[in-house]
């Protein structure tokens, strides 16, 4: 079925086209995007072909736009002092995904329905990293696995565990997170896609979902729920990669794992370390989930320090001795490096 059209109307021709052509790059946006430098022309495709969502400037705004068929109009705003215009206002000099975001989330509380998009059948893959051992640069190793898979294909990141400090560790905050969509999927049936699509936050190529800030927010939710939401992610976006970043904390934990296609495991040969892991595999054997470790991977990640002042903390790790690892290993695994480029 074909995408609906969600229309950028900016006098200012050079953000105009920016933004529409990010918003076509990111893989999940549900929408065509098209950009439009004046009225004329946006009034001309309107009334030939329905918009479902216009994004337009103040200085773009007019009565003529009043009268077209679109469902959903938004303004964008350069801070200005303007009297009620009727129509919800989102700041323009602001980060692209936070535009998406908030765009989204106007959105989706007149549309719950995901009604322009039909099932995707590609089938995702989905690739846990997760180890019943503490220390093991797990969560670096994710990421940057993560970062690099996504530079050939369409990979969402997610993280589980109990404290990331992504806010602290890329001083960012996140308006909403993980949290938000399990509340959504819980209270609404459908239109998780557009929800979504409000919270996806990108490093580079790779997309994630913010990690909870609470983990009590979440720490409810049952093994039955978390897979039926990771295939709401999935049902309507071409992922080719889900990595699920996995602790102890989440609930049916080796259902989960039982459910991926690969499992990278961090581990580390000193007495303590190698103890919990055949107690892991002691466990494993008990429960009959054999499975599961015919899926995993065990690993050694580097040690690589990170300094904040050395640039973006996950292209250190991409460039840095992870990701030199990360690619003999999936050179191995899949006879191929990720990039096209050899050592």
């Amino acid at each position: 079925m074909k995408k609906s059209i969600f229309a950028v109307c900016d006098l200012e021709a050079s953000y105009a086209c920016n933004l529409t052509e990010y918003l076509n790059e990111r893989k999940t946006t549900p929408f065509e995007v098209q950009a439009f430098t004046n009225v004329e022309s946006l009034e001309k495709f309107a009334r030939e072909n329905p918009i479902e969502i216009l994004l337009i400037s103040t200085r773009a705004m007019c009565n003529e736009i009043r009268d077209l068929p679109i469902s959903r109009t938004i303004i964008l705003s350069e801070g200005e002092q303007i009297s009620d215009l009727g129509y919800p206002l989102i700041y323009k000099y602001q980060s692209s995904d936070d535009i998406l975001s908030e765009v989204m989330e106007y959105y989706v509380q007149d549309h719950p329905q995901p009604h322009i998009l039909s099932l995707n059948a590609k089938s995702t893959k989905i690739y846990a990293v997760y180890s019943p051992i503490g220390r093991t640069r797990k969560t670096s190793f994710a990421l940057a696995l993560g970062e690099i898979l996504a530079e050939t294909r369409k990979v969402l990141y997610l993280n589980f565990e109990e404290f990331s400090g992504f806010e602290e560790l890329f001083q960012v905050k996140y308006r909403m997170d993980i949290s938000d969509l399990i509340y959504f999927s819980r209270q609404k049936e459908g239109g998780l896609v557009y929800k979504m699509n409000s919270v996806i936050q990108t490093f580079h190529n790779l997309e994630y979902i913010p990690p909870a800030v609470s983990w009590a927010d979440i720490h409810d939710v049952t093994g039955e729920e978390w897979m039926k939401f990771l295939n709401e992610l999935t049902s309507f976006q071409e992922y080719d990669i889900m990595i699920l970043d996995l602790s102890e904390q989440v609930d049916d934990l080796f259902r989960i794992l039982k459910e991926c296609d690969r499992i990278y495991m961090p581990v580390q040969d000193d007495m303590i370390s190698q103890a919990k892991l055949k107690q892991y595999d002691h466990l494993l054997k008990m429960l009959e989930m054999e499975e599961i470790q015919d899926k995993t991977l065990c690993i050694h990640p580097p040690v690589q320090p990170l300094q904040r002042d050395n640039g973006e903390l996950t292209q250190q790790l991409v460039w840095g001795e992870m990701g030199n690892f990360i690619r003999r290993l999936l050179w191995e695994e899949e006879g191929h490096l990720t990039d096209g480029r050899g050592e």
